[in-house]
């Protein structure tokens, strides 16, 4: 429902953006940026749960799943630009959706946020300890997501801009795989494989021509695996989390979104592209990385170790992004006055870590049900993080769609603004109604239905609290 209270610019639109929130440093630049929202979408999404979507949609199906995924990814993009730049604030969703839609809104997508990366920081932390395991097999698995999670931990700790050195390095390592996948990949499929022993590679897109035709488990197999996609990629709103620590947001944050959607839509369709034309896609899952199978086809030397090595960078590189975005999120629900004022202390150097400790504790309690089972547990930890992905972008779109209405009549000229997302409404209108759609799809997939059963029932428990917690009180704010 639209908010009944006007929604204005909280600046005149030739007036410089809003100053660094009190203690909080603008210290992150276009590159920290761009590597944060990589480093948050590129891991388990692509380097494991990849075969899944492959097996379910079919190799033709999963490339256009992953372009679906890449399309609404830029329209979501689209509206955070515009919102990100209006309001550049650290936690930015639910500030959003408090100023756009309402205060209930933007206390639901808070929770929901962060519970889809506390759920991802433990998936991630024990995949970590389990791929360690290749090397060093007497070592529990529980040590390794302690190690873990100490390292991640200094690294949120010390500075953002530490933090998103860390990250831009993690990073480097992921993207770096993902190429050399695309290239040799690619290359073998063309016919030119000097590292293999055999020449049994196929040829161009043979793969695609299954036994059971081009869609073998017919175009609903593209639908229900529109969630896992969305998961996949899944972190490219991290931008706006860290837009309340970014130098000059005018000029970074449209630069930093348009090289984030161009560089995912690069390396995920073409590196999904590549896999499902070399691996059967009866051949795919989660028994192995879709990468390793790749790299071995081609001859590539050691290419277990090296991708294990790689996986668990990027598995540490997306906990380092959603420890991150936790801690944000929680320091601006007790900035907002809608959760305890100890989660809104700092440091020194302007990292709350109050928050920052309360979500790597949520990080961890997720860790026994992934330890227990992974091939069924992981693959419901991912249903209920892309359930709460989704739910997180539909609250952009519309926040975008009524941000613009009030904008608009409130007397504001939309050549004013400094960044204004295209097409507008039907860009937000398209991107809430895909998303939409994709949560339809799930209910058709029996090992992804628990995103609804979790999902909607947690959603609506946000709303309740807010309402007999903070009611009155934010109603009250509201009309000030």
């Amino acid at each position: 429902m639209e908010s009944s209270t006007p929604l204005k610019l909280d600046h005149p639109a030739d007036a410089p953006l809003a100053s660094p929130e009190p203690g909080l440093r603008r210290s992150m630049g276009p590159r920290h940026l761009i590597m944060i929202a990589m480093g948050g979408v590129i891991g388990s999404g692509l380097f494991l749960s990849s075969g899944y979507t492959i097996s379910q949609a079919g190799p033709l199906g999963a490339v256009i799943a992953y372009l679906v995924g890449a399309f609404v990814v830029y329209l979501v993009m689209a509206c955070l630009g515009e919102l990100a730049i209006a309001y550049p604030v650290s936690g930015a969703f639910h500030i959003y959706a408090s100023r756009s839609i309402g205060p209930a809104t933007g206390f639901a997508t808070a929770w929901l946020y962060w519970l889809c990366w506390a759920v991802a920081i433990g998936s991630e932390f024990t995949a970590s300890g389990l791929l360690m395991q290749r090397w060093f097999p007497d070592v529990e698995v529980w040590v390794w997501c302690l190690v873990f999670a100490a390292i991640l931990f200094g690294f949120n700790a010390f500075s953002s801009k530490f933090f998103g050195e860390s990250e831009f390095w993690f990073s480097i390592v992921k993207v770096g795989a993902i190429i050399a996948l695309i290239v040799f990949g690619g290359a073998a499929l063309f016919g030119f494989q000097p590292l293999a022993e055999s020449g049994n590679h196929p040829f161009l897109f043979e793969n695609f021509n299954t036994s059971g035709g081009l869609f073998p488990n017919g175009f609903t197999g593209v639908l229900v695996t529109a969630l896992a996609v969305f998961y996949a990629f899944s972190g490219s709103e991290l931008i706006g989390v860290a837009a309340g620590e970014t130098k000059d947001p005018a000029k970074n944050i449209p630069k930093a979104m348009r090289s984030t959607v161009i560089r995912l839509l690069i390396f995920f369709v073409g590196a999904i592209a590549v896999i499902a034309a070399t691996v059967p896609y009866e051949q795919v899952g989660l028994d192995e990385s879709p990468f390793v199978t790749v790299f071995s086809s081609v001859g590539i030397p050691f290419a277990a170790d090296i991708m294990n090595f790689v996986i668990i960078t990027a598995l540490l590189s997306a906990g380092n992004s959603g420890l991150f975005s936790c801690a944000r999120m929680l320091y601006s629900l007790a900035d907002e006055g809608h959760g305890p004022r100890a989660l809104k202390k700092l440091t020194r150097r302007g990292i709350p870590l109050v928050a920052l400790s309360v979500s790597m504790v949520g990080g961890l309690a997720s860790l026994v049900s992934s330890v227990a089972a992974p091939e069924t547990v992981y693959l419901a930890l991912v249903s209920i993080a892309g359930f709460a992905v989704v739910g997180v972008w539909m609250s952009i779109t519309a926040s975008h769609f009524f941000h613009r209405r009030a904008f608009i009549r409130n007397g504001g000229k939309v050549a004013d603004l400094a960044y204004k997302a295209p097409f507008f409404p039907v860009l937000p209108i398209l991107a809430f109604t895909l998303c939409v759609v994709s949560l339809i799809g799930i209910a058709f997939d029996p090992t992804q239905i628990a995103a609804l059963y979790f999902g909607v029932p947690f959603v609506a428990a946000c709303y309740l609290f807010f309402h007999f917690r903070y009611g009155p009180k934010a109603k009250a704010r509201r009309l000030v």
